[in-house]
This record gives C-alpha cells, sequence and structure tokens, in this order.
C-alpha cells in the first residue's frame, strides 16, 4: 500500500506529495484537492471582480478619467476650444451650428468644456486625497506609535478643525484670496486631515506591540524605519478604502466651491462653476445646466461604489 502512494505522490513519504503537483491542484469538492493559498491583494481582486456593481463602477470611472486626461483629443474632434466664444451661436440646442451637445451663454461648446472641467474637478479631488493620506498619514502614525504628549497635542488641534465646519472654514478662506486649482487641493487638505490621521493613528496603536515591531526594535530598527517599514505598509488597505470613500466628497466639496464662485474661476472651466454660470439659462438650455451636474453626479457615485466594493473585498473578516 505503501509503494502505490510512494508512486502516487512521487515522494518517499506516503503523507506529503511533491511541492510543485501541490501547487498545480484545483479546488475540485468531491475529488480530495486542495486550492492553492491565495495572496491577499490576489484575493482581494478576485472579490472585487465578484461584484459586478463595483467593476461596472470602475469602467465607467475610467471611462470619465480617460474623458477628461485626453481633453485635447475631444477639443481637436470637435474643433471648439473651452474658452473661444461664439455669441452668435449662444445657447446652441444639441447637434445645432456644429456643437455635439449644445454651447453655453458664451458660444463655448459644452462637449470641450466638459472634458476640460473634468480635468480640474478630478485634479483637484485626486491632488486633495494624495494630500490628505501623506499629511494625514503621517500624522496620524506619528501620534499613534509615539504616544504620551506628541498624540496629545496632535489630537487636540484635531479636535479643534473637527468643531469647525469644513465647508464653512474653506469658504472663509476662499474668500480673501481666490486659489487656482492646485492650490484649493492643498487647501481642503489642511482643513481635512483629522479624519484620516485618526483612522491611521487606531490602526498604528493597535500594531506597535505585536511581535514583529517588538523583533524590529530588538535588532536596532530606527522609530523612522518601524514607521515607514513595518507600520505603514499594513495601514494601506485601510488607507485605500479611506481614500476611495473620501474622493466623491471631495468632488462635490471642489463643485460647490466652484459653483459659489470660491473655487476655480473663469474662464478655466470646472463642473462646479460651469453650473454656476448655467443657473440664470435654465429656462433656455435645460441642457447646459443638465451636463454639468450629470458628471458630477455619476463620476461620485461611481467613485462611492468603488469605494464600496473595495472595502467589502479587503475586509479580513471574509478571509474564510
Amino acid at each position: 500500500m505503501i509503494s502505490e502512494e510512494k508512486t502516487l505522490s512521487g515522494t518517499g513519504d506516503p503523507f506529503v506529495g511533491d511541492r510543485s503537483s501541490q501547487e498545480s491542484l484545483t479546488d475540485w469538492e468531491g475529488l480530495g484537492r486542495t486550492r492553492p493559498i491565495e495572496g491577499n491583494w490576489h484575493r482581494a481582486w478576485r472579490r472585487f471582480r465578484a461584484n459586478r456593481v463595483a467593476l461596472l463602477s470602475l469602467i465607467v470611472l475610467i471611462g470619465i478619467f480617460l474623458f477628461a486626461i485626453l481633453a485635447p483629443l475631444v477639443s481637436h474632434f470637435t474643433g471648439f476650444t473651452y474658452y473661444t466664444n461664439h455669441l452668435a451661436d449662444k445657447l446652441s440646442k444639441p447637434r445645432e451650428n456644429g456643437f455635439i451637445l449644445g454651447s453655453d451663454g458664451n458660444g463655448r461648446d459644452i462637449l470641450t468644456r466638459l472634458a476640460y472641467g473634468g480635468r480640474v474637478s478630478l485634479l483637484v479631488a485626486g491632488l486633495a486625497t494624495a494630500s490628505l493620506i501623506v499629511l494625514g498619514g503621517v500624522i496620524g502614525s506619528v501620534s499613534g506609535y509615539f504616544g504620551g504628549m506628541v498624540d496629545s497635542v496632535l489630537m487636540r488641534a484635531a479636535d479643534v478643525l473637527l468643531s469647525i465646519p469644513v465647508l464653512v472654514l474653506l469658504i472663509l478662506v476662499s474668500s480673501f484670496f481666490h486659489p487656482a486649482p492646485w492650490g484649493l487641493a492643498l487647501l481642503i487638505a489642511v482643513v481635512s486631515w483629522p479624519g484620516i490621521s485618526r483612522l491611521v493613528r487606531g490602526e498604528v496603536i493597535s500594531l506597535k506591540n505585536r511581535e514583529f515591531i517588538e523583533a524590529s526594535r530588538v535588532i536596532g530598527a530606527s522609530n523612522s524605519r518601524i514607521i515607514l517599514r513595518h507600520l505603514m505598509p499594513n495601514v494601506i488597505p485601510i488607507i485605500i478604502v479611506w481614500a476611495s470613500l473620501a474622493i466623491p466628497s471631495l468632488i462635490l466639496t471642489e463643485a460647490t466651491l466652484s459653483y459659489l464662485g470660491l473655487g476655480v474661476q473663469a474662464p478655466q472651466p470646472s463642473w462646479g462653476n460651469m453650473l454656476q454660470e448655467a443657473k440664470q439659462f435654465v429656462r433656455q438650455s435645460w441642457t447646459f445646466v443638465f451636463l454639468p451636474g450629470f458628471m458630477i453626479f455619476v463620476t461620485a457615485l461611481c467613485a462611492y461604489l468603488v469605494g464600496l466594493g473595495l472595502r467589502d473585498a479587503l475586509d479580513p473578516r471574509l478571509n474564510n
């Protein structure tokens, strides 16, 4: 009996099979075979693909990003720039006077301005998210790792910012000067970092006394190395989920400020200031009002659904 098992397993141990044959096995029920061990990211991607709503939202979101990135090609295709006025053709209806989606109150092509406006809105949201991750991640990790007086000072500063409504603070600052898109993104990050910092701080506190961190201290690793090489990689899944869920609110924040005339200024288009320009023409051209709002709605909704999909895919409680 043992000799037969040796032949089947390809090894001298009747209870251990070949490593190469074990890695090639698939999960066939009833045949006694086992599934190869999956990596965490491969498992998360498999779960995310199984979520059809999140996958479809990701495809739509990629399409919107490509539409914004390829704005010069859109301008070349339409034959219009986002800033040239054609007053004789203002408020043209879709497919009228050569305008595919119509023209605005100054005779500018709406499709071209949507593409360039998407560039600005997505740039502000993306840059604000990246700045928030860096600023909030550093503050949260330092606060959670060192504790004591450092933690108290940083978290009290976070409490002060959390006690002030972010939108009101942004309106107050923007009323003194009109920032460029990158300046607006940094301004949003400066007043919005407490949320992500508290999230990172809580995760670092739960990790800093684990065995692998203690081992790093024993072999002489510096505090900065422990934070950057051992703690932050374990916080990345939480940061990814937070960022994907924060992008919709950042898009809406930029649109709100631009709609109020405190964000991106004309003639540079953004979806928010396009809405602000369109409000006086709602009776003459409903498409002029609908299209920027629809782009904001679809982008924010798809980003939110992708965030929910990532949250479920990266949830360690679903590992089994």
